[in-house]
Parts: C-alpha cells; sequence; structure tokens
C-alpha cells in the first residue's frame, strides 16, 4: 500500500487512471454496494473536453492553489482578531493552528476520494456515491445552500467597505445592489482558468489590507496594552469564535469541482499545502498582532479597528478580495448547477445561445438569493456563525471521517495502524457534529440578542 505525505493517512488500494483515458474507463470497482448502472452522473462532466469550443480540465497546480487561496483567505481572516480577543491568546492560537492542521488532513482526504472516484464533481456527487440518489440530493443542496451563504456574507461585507468609504454616502441596500451586480458580472466566465488569473489580484489585495491594518494599529495602539492569555467569557460567545474560526477552513466545499479543471489531478496534494502552509501561517500572525495592539477594541471585519481613514485605506486595497472571493464561490455555485443540468450532454462546451444564456441566468438567480440573505442577517460574525454551524462544520471536518470510513470499508481493524486512523475518523465525523450542533445553538441566540440586526434597513452599518 502507498504511503500517504501527511502521517496517518493511506492512499486507497487503488490504480491511478492515466490522463488519457476516459472517466468511464479510469472509475476503479471499489464500493460494491453502489449499485452499477446508467447515469449520466456516472459520467465525468467534463469528459467531452476535446469535442467543443469550451475547455475546463486547464488549471496548473498552481493556479488552482492561487483559486484556493482567494476563496478561502478573505472573510475568514477579518474576524479571527476578534476570536482571540473573545478566547484568549492560548486558546484562540491552539485552536488556529489545530484546526488548520486538521483542515489539511481532511482536505487530503478528500483528494484521495476524488481520485479514487475522478468523476465526482461535487459534495452531491460525494454523496451519491456514499448513499445513492438520496445522499447526491441530500449533499447537493446543502453544498449550494452553502455557497449561496457565502455569497452573501462577501455582499455583506462589501456593504460594510462601501459604508467605511464613503461615510455611510448612501442607502446600505444600495451599496448592497452594487456589490451584487459587480459579483454577478464577474461570474460570467465558464471556466476556473480565467477566473484563476483574479485569484492573484485577490491574494494581493488580502495580504496589503491586513499588512496596512497590522502597520497603523501597531502605531496607534488602541487598546490598553495587556494581553490576556486566557478569557473568562459566556460559553456562546466563546463558541461564537470557535465557529469563526471554523470558517476560516471552510474552502473544502468547492475542492471537488476545483480538481476537476485540473490539468493533472493527481497535483492536487501540492495545491493542498501551498494553501494550507499560507493559510494557518497567514491567520496566527494577522490576529496576534492585531489583537496585541488593538486589545478588546478590535472589530470583525478587523480593517474597521483603525482611525477611519486607515480604515477606509484598508477597505480600498481590500475591494479586489472582498468581490473575487466571493465571486470564486458564486462560479462552484453556478457551475454546480450547470453541470446538474447539462452533465453528459456535451452542451457545456459550447458557445450557443443556450450554453451561454443558462449561465448567465443561473448566476444571476444565485446572486440575487445572496443578495436577499445579505440583507435579512446584516451582521457578520452572526452570518459567519450560522453558515459554519449548518455546513462548514460537515464539509470541512465531519464528512472527510466519513469519506475515510468508506474508502476503507471492511479494514478497520486489519492493522494497528488502521485501527488507530479508524479512531481519528470516527473522532472527526463526531468533531464535525459538535460544531454543527452547537454552533446553531449559540449562532441562532446571538442573531436573536443583537440589537443591531434589523434586516433591509438603510441604517444597517452591518457591525458585529
Amino acid at each position: 500500500m502507498s504511503r500517504s505525505p501527511i502521517r496517518g493517512v493511506e492512499d486507497p488500494p487503488v490504480e491511478q487512471p492515466n490522463k488519457d483515458e476516459t472517466v468511464a474507463d479510469s472509475i476503479p470497482l471499489a464500493g460494491e454496494n453502489r449499485p452499477e448502472r446508467e447515469d449520466p452522473f456516472d459520467e465525468d462532466p467534463f469528459g467531452h473536453d476535446g469535442l467543443g469550443v469550451v475547455r475546463y480540465r486547464t488549471l496548473a497546480w498552481w493556479q488552482c492553489g492561487m483559486i484556493m487561496i482567494a476563496e478561502t483567505i478573505s472573510l475568514g481572516i477579518l474576524s479571527l482578531p476578534s476570536a482571540v480577543a473573545n478566547l484568549g491568546l492560548i486558546a484562540a492560537v491552539i485552536l488556529i493552528v489545530g484546526l488548520g492542521t486538521l483542515a489539511t488532513y481532511t482536505g487530503y482526504t478528500l483528494g484521495q476520494f476524488k481520485l479514487r472516484y475522478p468523476h465526482v464533481h461535487s459534495m452531491g456527487d460525494a454523496g451519491e456515491v456514499l448513499m445513492g440518489r438520496v445522499g447526491r440530493e441530500v449533499l447537493g443542496t446543502a453544498q449550494l445552500l452553502f455557497l449561496v451563504f457565502i455569497m452573501g456574507s462577501h455582499i455583506l461585507t462589501f456593504t460594510v467597505m462601501m459604508n467605511t468609504l464613503t461615510d455611510h454616502g448612501a442607502c446600505s441596500i444600495v451599496f448592497g445592489i452594487m456589490g451584487l451586480v459587480l459579483s454577478f458580472v464577474l461570474t460570467l466566465p465558464r471556466t476556473l482558468k480565467k477566473v484563476s488569473w483574479f485569484s492573484i489580484s485577490s491574494f494581493i489585495s488580502i495580504f496589503s489590507a491586513v499588512m496596512v491594518t497590522m502597520i497603523a494599529i501597531s502605531i496607534q495602539r488602541p487598546g490598553d496594552g495587556r494581553v490576556e492569555a486566557t478569557v473568562s467569557n459566556s460559553f456562546y460567545k466563546a463558541f461564537l469564535s470557535v465557529t469563526n474560526i471554523v470558517f476560516a477552513y471552510a474552502g473544502h466545499v468547492a475542492f471537488f469541482g476545483f480538481i476537476s479543471e485540473m490539468r493533472v489531478p493527481t497535483d492536487y496534494p501540492k495545491t493542498l499545502f501551498l494553501l494550507q502552509g499560507i493559510d494557518t501561517s497567514m491567520y496566527v500572525v494577522t490576529a496576534v498582532v492585531i489583537y496585541r495592539y488593538g486589545g478588546k477594541y478590535v472589530a470583525s471585519p478587523a480593517l474597521s479597528s483603525t482611525s477611519p481613514l486607515l480604515s477606509k485605506i484598508a477597505y480600498g486595497l481590500a475591494i479586489p478580495t472582498i468581490v473575487v472571493s466571493g465571486v470564486i464561490n458564486g462560479h462552484v455555485a453556478s457551475k454546480y448547477i450547470y453541470v446538474r443540468v447539462f452533465r453528459g450532454t456535451g452542451r457545456m462546451h459550447q458557445r450557443g445561445l443556450v450554453s451561454v444564456g443558462s449561465w448567465v441566468l443561473i448566476a444571476l438567480i444565485l446572486w440575487t438569493l445572496a443578495w436577499i440573505i445579505a440583507e435579512a442577517i446584516p451582521v457578520f460574525n452572526d452570518l459567519l456563525s450560522l453558515i459554519t454551524a449548518l455546513f462548514a462544520s460537515w464539509f470541512t471536518y465531519g464528512l472527510s471521517g466519513v469519506f475515510w470510513l468508506f474508502l476503507n470499508w471492511g479494514r478497520y481493524s486489519s492493522s494497528p495502524r488502521k485501527i488507530f486512523l479508524t479512531g481519528v475518523n470516527l473522532l472527526v465525523v463526531g468533531i464535525g457534529g459538535c460544531l454543527c450542533g452547537l454552533g446553531l445553538y449559540v449562532s441562532g441566540k446571538s442573531i436573536h440578542d443583537n440589537p443591531n440586526s434589523a434586516s433591509f434597513s438603510c441604517a444597517n452599518n452591518a457591525k458585529a
């Protein structure tokens, strides 16, 4: 059996498919409980790449890595300094590093599941492998809802940014509509390779905005200079901060789609390690430095923690990442529906009226729904906590444990190492369940108790 680059994970015993083979030829015969039948969902959605004008499997590993970085390192990093303030320095750093390490493990497991079942393009396809048609609909719908909620959080952040830059120069609903239109237009390209060029500007953007915030707050020192190693806080406030940390690693929901458009899917581990190395290190440094000098006065999003002028500069620099990261999630959500509608027809590879018009209509509907969500839940931390509890708890952690257990069915006690890994992945499933149950309780309580959460309001400041 081949050894994984990560200790504790074994590659499934499967011969890797040749890149030039069709998916029908390369799907292994694992998972005996999966019925053999004719079904368009068993076909690689991009298997007709050589027969049409539009080609999808064109991403180099580093381009895929930049998309993953742009999707993951955006809104999550903006909530981490306030999480440190609520949890205390020691607990927060342990959670950021620990959850990041676990996210690397679970991300690698997703990649192994994808290599075992090359036709899997979405969580819905993975659900079909696990539980048939019911699993396909349950996980596919959950993935779509999660992505639309993330899109809504980006529109909400766009509104916060515009309110900051203009000193509330217009109704917040107007700014939300501006974010809707801009995001919709940038979602129109149908391939991830075109979107990947946006992702480079997104990373430069968030890195620059965070650097400006860290430098400014270290000079201004709005806090009282006290760094609390531990903090006494109510359970629900502390757990809200835990869910914000989990959200910072919530990119896994789109990983199947990203791998599907890579030229060489077996290069995926390199993209994963690039992502996790950059995001975990950035999260720790940013959260600790901003908390060190901001103290209990740290805001969420963190770019609002400095003086009005410097906050405007930071938000101005952050415009690309606020928009592009949302666009990537919007693209993945639109691609999920697009593939569901046209899988197996070859129409996705055409540029006719039906093909292009369907893509435009799907994107417009999804961004409109995202805008409605942003206006209905206008509190940044509360929105992040709600979607983390509902979806990220499973897509980033719990489901990866299920995938491992499925891949290793019947071999749980075949060796001491397998026994250990079985325990680890059962624990991963349990972590997902706890994050979901407790997260729903604390986020619901926070939304109910927050006096600033007026929906569809021009006076809405979208504050934490």
